[in-house]
């Protein structure tokens, strides 16, 4: 079936904690390794950045803009930190926008609110409802992006600075929300508990800091679209047109479980309940995690589907699953080879990971590698949860499996 698969929320070089290969060359290289049609460029806030985009890419002439073959749609992460009833706020916005006129004119608007030179995802003194009247009185054409709506520090129910409701946050400008994007450590399902969220485009992208990381998370349509089609798609929830995201399994997240870092201590939300919210190691409050803020807000228990949800699929990055069947690293030399062996043999990693079967497989790796890409496929993992910054851990072979495994092996 055809697929036009998106990744709309990355960063640029000029980001900080951003590798410097994030240049629109290998951005558009590694889209097409993972099989991603459209990507958003980031950071059209940084002056250097923008002019690199207004250089290197093509205007398509429907919003979108091309590099080798790869299309790109201009989009921005401000992070907003203000004051608000009481309370410090720190929500990170994704803006889409339809050109570089449109984009000037934001960058104008914002640059008189703080220093947009200082970062590829700059820092505003600006409350997040002002922040969309200033995009929307530009353009109606703009989109707006609560970004991963779930993570404590930085975002819209975030638990140390964020909000109740999508009204409390952006009030009268609550009527140009239409999608969310539910972040590396929740997953639609999660959002399906709180029958607030309903009526929102559930949106899932890699929010990548390095080229490698590109589509770790992304949305699938049903059909190649330009920008305004994009944005009527997900306005309208449209199930024909979008078809399902790939997210990480939400435990996967570096703020699934509630935890200290520092003491090492992972809590699941009634395990915190039960320790007074403090660490039972030094006695600190915990940082409260995706997975608690969800159960305080939510309405629905776990497991409910709500009409017209769009589906979605629970994936392990290839390079992972590969590391993890050859007992190794997943940034050596074996893993990069195998990696690039089966991705030119196959079309891509999203093909490789959703279609691929047995067979196509088993021709061009091992044994192993296709049965931990098949038992990912089918959800046989266990996941150590992420807590207070640190990435949870996915095993797909547990040690009596690679006894099995090697028995197996033994008999051909």
């Amino acid at each position: 079936m055809p697929r036009f698969i998106c990744d709309f929320h990355v960063h640029s070089k000029y980001s900080r904690a951003t590798s410097k290969d994030m240049d629109i060359k290998n951005i558009s290289k590694w889209a097409k390794i993972k099989g991603i049609s459209l990507i958003g460029t980031g950071d059209f806030t940084h002056f250097l950045w923008l002019e690199e985009l207004k250089r290197i890419l093509r205007p398509e002439g429907n919003g979108l803009f091309s590099y080798d073959q790869t299309l790109f749609m201009l989009t921005a992460e401000i992070s907003c930190i203000y004051s608000k009833n009481g309370r410090t706020r720190k929500i990170h916005i994704v803006i889409f926008a339809p050109s570089f006129e449109v984009v000037e004119k934001i960058n104008n608007e914002l640059s008189s609110i703080g220093n947009l030179a200082s970062d590829g995802r700059p820092i505003l003194g600006l409350d997040a409802r002002d922040l969309v009247k200033i995009a929307m009185d530009i353009s109606p054409d703009c989109f707006i992006v609560p970004a991963h709506i779930w993570t404590p520090w930085f975002s819209l129910f975030g638990a140390n600075s964020g909000f109740d409701s999508i009204e409390e946050c952006f009030e009268d400008q609550s009527r140009h929300i239409y999608a969310l994007e539910t972040g590396l450590s929740s997953d639609p399902a999660m959002n399906w508990r709180w029958s607030v969220l309903d009526k929102y485009s559930l949106i899932s992208n890699s929010d990548a800091h390095s080229p490698a990381n590109i589509g770790r998370e992304t949305n699938v349509f049903s059909q190649k679209m330009d920008y305004y089609q994009i944005i009527e798609t997900l306005k309208n929830k449209d199930r024909e047109k979008f078809l399902a995201t790939i997210e990480f399994f939400p435990q996967e997240g570096k703020y699934h479980w509630d935890g200290h870092r520092n003491c090492e201590v992972s809590l699941s939300p009634s395990q915190t309940r039960e320790n007074n919210y403090c660490c039972p190691k030094c006695g600190r409050r915990l940082t409260i995690g995706v997975m608690h803020r969800i159960e305080d807000l939510s309405d629905r228990e776990q497991g409910f589907v709500p009409e017209g949800s769009i589906p979605f699929y629970s994936l392990v990055p290839l390079a992972e699953i590969i590391a993890e069947a050859k007992g190794v690293g997943k940034k050596t030399v074996t893993v990069e080879n195998e990696y690039y062996r089966l991705v030119q043999g196959l079309g891509g990693e999203f093909n490789i990971l959703l279609d691929a079967s047995r067979d196509d497989l088993i021709k061009l790796t091992t044994e192993k590698v296709t049965d931990g890409i098949l038992r990912v496929r089918e959800g046989k993992v266990d996941i150590r949860p992420g807590y207070d910054g640190v990435y949870g851990e996915v095993k797909i072979f547990s040690p009596g499996q690679d006894k099995e495994t090697e028995r197996q092996l033994s008999l051909f």
